[in-house]
């Protein structure tokens, strides 16, 4: 064999040999225990960052693994393909985006290829072609028989400059994230699926995911923001009519606080108000040009006017004002909030700042808290203080999101806590109870006069799914004047994307094709228009994890295989989509489970989220001038230095601090490697067809402890390997060489002791196999230049020997009078007597012992003896 490392060449040859022989094709098997293994796939962006690298290596580092237990592993690929992105480079590059995304495609798909990763390329799907969101269509149109889908106009974060609407988490200090442009607040009428319909069943599932890391948990714990309280109503007239204005609390019990009430500027209230009021209608004009997003919501100046309309208050018959308020949302709860000034930080400083009054309704028997107290509970209206439990502050939840994410278990400890002393004041019939015996009594109240009653709610919304952008799946709708909303009919699937349009940046794309949007309603034949919005591209990435499974179905969204496989044994992604990609990939599982085509409750039964890699302490990114190019480094090192760097580095979990010299070191190891086995090769090639006599080891402690450190680490790295501690199976290997090399320099290479060789066989097979997941490449070809087997694919996991554990001796540890003074070596089989003896004699006890007789041996069975002089 070759006496240098040649990487590249090495690795290309290997690669092409997988590929010809697609060994990592999964074919559906009953009699074998499967195992999926899903990275989250990439956004086609152009090239791979080392996040990229980092990432699907973990990923094929598991599923090698696994596929040595003896599993049916499935490791897919695709492209999460469509998004704005795409239209932003055609604008700049003068490119199509269908053809910008699939020359990216082709290039970062080599790169992948380049790293070694054992995808089933069969598998392989693009969000962008059409026939994989034909499926997605059609998906669409059986949610919207069943009422699961709707349509209706809600105010959006709205991009200006991209003309585009924008989740909250994509509202970056009021700007959007792309492009930094001052986002602003807008109603347009939008698509939208009733995941609210299923939000106790995923609070619920979240229970059921302990191989999940707790903190995504409790991310999503949060986001859906289950609380409890009461949903309750402010009667008015209006124009000669009996009106509600219907308002949801945590803190009923301070009711009786209540001295105005906030409506969103959306609010038809503030509609109707607005009509004879100038000042007013401008107000709300400039509420219009702040995002909807939490985060501005908690930081933003608090401002309102007075709609000069009065509410009644449902318990004392007084006139409640009414004020615009632009830190409250029509998306959230009723889209208005009572205030209760006396005991809420934002209503306080509000009600001081407009001069409206203040009533406190909560003391302590001991503590009398003022006015100001405010330490976290909130007021439930929806803009409560927060400090303490994050409860709300704008979405009429009181659920909702201050300095930290709301946490109703810690909420309601507190609550529980307060209960103790604090009493209500200044409330008529309810002084003196205790603040949860008055919700109890607020709420009967409320009920006998049909005005309110006790009630769960959810911080979680309905999940908009449309947007105004070309590069999308087109939603499958017809507008027709007679006939309303026609779906379109499932043999004119899929709706395509038209490929002939200019993209400008200015105006929704679609709406300017005519010959997109004029069509013959299905139903009647009369003139109708296409709907003209895309999909929302969380739509894809929702259920491709399960479309892996029938990637070739034509004739069906998903079939049987999709029960083998599913649900995904090991997830690997991000954390940065911790809350809404996995919340909605939750979701549509469950939507297909219901439409039959799974079984399984949840999608992903186990979620490990890497840490981010760092250069010089800060994440890479272009704008820093940090990055580090892979293909260099393939180019360089090879595909196998770059992984088993990746995997010493850091354990998975946890950020990665990038290393030239990390990288070198890697390197050298692999060449030391590469080097001991072409010097042994001879050696192991002529020992393979012999029969190891380890008997004949009796007389060679030396090479009983290599034997017994051999299969120690191969013990250990198997529990390394389930726990995913990579960077200490590395650590394990190099040991394991380290052990071996100083082995054969003491016996001398082809020393002809018999067991000498046997040894070499057998701890160069096991370090081989052991490496084999996270370097496959050199271990690959090292396997089959040495004669072990045609291919180390095949190869099981080692045993561990258990005779190679056991030692004739063990080491003790020896203390006097308590003090650690030395070590004795005694016979595996020593009784106590033979212990102590042992100990008493040796000449290192003796000196400390100073010559007195011991009063005391205290032995600690296989750890340590303490003789007490």
């Amino acid at each position: 064999m070759e006496t240098t490392y040649q990487p590249q060449q090495l690795e290309a040859a290997i690669q092409q040999a997988w590929q010809d022989q697609a060994v990592f094709r999964a074919i559906e098997d009953p009699a074998r225990e499967k195992y999926y293994c899903l990275s989250m796939f990439p956004y086609p962006s152009g090239r791979l960052h080392m996040g990229h690298v980092r990432n699907y290596t973990i990923g094929d580092v598991i599923s090698r693994f696994q596929r040595m237990q003896g599993k049916n592993v499935l490791q897919p690929m695709g492209w999460d393909a469509f998004g704005l992105p795409a239209e932003n480079a055609a604008m700049q590059k003068g490119v199509h985006p269908a053809d910008w995304t699939h020359e990216n495609i082709a290039y970062m798909r080599d790169q992948l290829k380049r790293l070694g990763f054992g995808y089933d390329w069969s598998r392989e799907l693009a969000t962008c072609t059409p026939e994989y969101y034909r499926w997605e269509q059609w998906f669409f149109l059986r949610l919207l028989e069943k009422g699961l889908v709707y349509k209706k106009t809600s105010p959006v974060n709205w991009c200006p400059h991209d003309l585009t609407v924008l989740a909250n988490e994509q509202v970056i200090d009021g700007c959007c994230w792309r492009c930094d442009t001052a986002v602003v607040r807008k109603e347009i009428s939008q698509w939208f699926l009733k995941i609210t319909e299923y939000a106790d069943e995923l609070l619920a599932g979240l229970e059921k995911l302990p191989g999940w890391p707790e903190q995504v948990r409790t991310m999503q714990v949060n986001w859906i923001g289950k609380s409890y309280g009461v949903r309750f109503a402010f009667p008015y007239q209006l124009e000669g009519k009996q009106e509600l204005l219907w308002v949801y609390t945590t803190r009923a019990d301070t009711l009786m606080g209540v001295t105005f009430c906030a409506v969103a500027p959306e609010h038809p209230l503030a509609a109707y108000a607005a009509r004879n009021n100038p000042e007013l209608a401008t107000f709300i004009l400039e509420c219009e040009q702040s995002g909807t997003a939490e985060a501005d919501m908690a930081t933003m100046e608090k401002k309102g006017m007075s709609t000069g309309i009065s509410v009644t208050h449902p318990l004392t018959g007084e006139a409640v004002p009414v004020w615009v308020g632009n830190y409250v949302l029509m998306s959230y709860g009723e889209g208005a909030v009572m205030a209760v000034p006396a005991h809420d930080e934002r209503d306080f400083h509000f009600a001081q700042k407009y001069d409206l009054p203040i009533i406190q309704v909560l003391n302590s028997r001991t503590l009398g808290f003022g006015p100001d107290i405010s330490e976290g509970f909130g007021d439930g209206s929806g803009y409560g203080g927060g400090h303490a439990c994050g409860a709300g502050y704008g979405d009429g939840t009181g659920s909702g999101v201050v300095d930290t994410p709301f946490d109703q278990k810690r909420w309601q400890a507190w609550y529980a806590a307060k209960h103790e002393f604090m009493i209500l004041v200044n409330s008529g019939k309810y002084n003196g109870l205790n603040p949860q015996d008055a919700v109890d009594a607020i709420a009967a109240d409320l009920k006998a006069k049909n005005l309110g009653d006790k009630q769960a709610n959810f911080r979680l919304r309905d999940w908009g799914v449309s947007r105004q952008r070309y590069w999308g799946a087109p939603i499958p709708v017809i507008y027709c004047d007679d006939c309303g909303t026609v779906p379109v009919p499932d043999d004119q699937l899929p709706v395509e994307l038209p490929r002939d349009i200019e993209i400008s940046g200015a105006g929704f794309p679609l709406s300017q094709m005519p010959g997109f949007i004029h069509v013959d309603c299905p139903r009647c034949g009369k003139p109708a228009r296409r709907e003209t919005d895309t999909f929302d591209t969380f739509m894809e990435s929702s259920w491709y994890f399960a479309r892996y499974a029938s990637f070739d179905n034509t004739q069906a969204m998903l079939d049987e295989r999709a029960r083998y496989w599913l649900p995904v044994d090991q997830y690997v992604g991000g954390i940065e989509h911790a809350i809404l990609h996995l919340l909605y990939a939750r979701f549509y599982n469950k939507l297909l489970r219901d439409e039959g085509f799974l079984v399984n409750d949840e999608p992903f039964a186990n979620l490990l989220t890497q840490g981010m890699v760092l250069k010089d302490g800060s994440k890479m990114s272009k704008s820093k001038g940090n990055t580090v190019d892979p293909q260099e480094l393939i180019e360089k090192y090879g595909a196998d230095t770059v992984r088993l760097f990746m995997m010493f580095a850091a354990p998975p979990e946890q950020s990665l601090e990038w290393s030239d010299s990390g990288v070198e070191g890697a390197s050298r190891f692999l060449k030391r490697l590469w080097r001991f086995c072409a010097e042994l090769a001879p050696v192991i090639m002529s020992t393979h067809e012999t029969a190891a006599d380890w008997s004949a080891m009796s007389d060679d402690e030396i090479a009983k402890q290599v034997r017994r450190e051999i299969h120690q680490v191969l013990q250990q790295a198997r529990h390394d390997f389930a726990k995913y501690q990579f960077n200490t199976v590395v650590s394990a290997a190099m040991k394991l060489l380290n052990a071996l090399e100083n082995t054969a320099l003491r016996a001398g290479l082809g020393s002809n002791r018999g067991y000498s060789e046997a040894l070499y066989v057998e701890g160069i097979g096991i370090l081989l196999r052991l490496l084999s997941p996270i370097t496959p490449h050199i271990c690959h070809a090292l396997w089959i230049q040495l004669g072990y087997g045609e291919s180390i694919l095949q190869a099981v996991w080692p045993e561990v020997s258990e005779a190679a554990l056991q030692s004739a001796t063990r080491q003790l540890m020896v203390q006097v009078n308590g003090k650690l003074r030395g070590q004795v070596v005694v016979s595996a089989t020593a009784v106590r007597e033979e212990i102590e003896a042992a100990v008493l004699a040796d000449e290192t006890v003796q000196r400390f012992m100073e010559g007195k007789p011991a009063k005391k041996i205290i032995v600690v069975p296989g750890k340590l003896i303490n003789v007490v002089v």
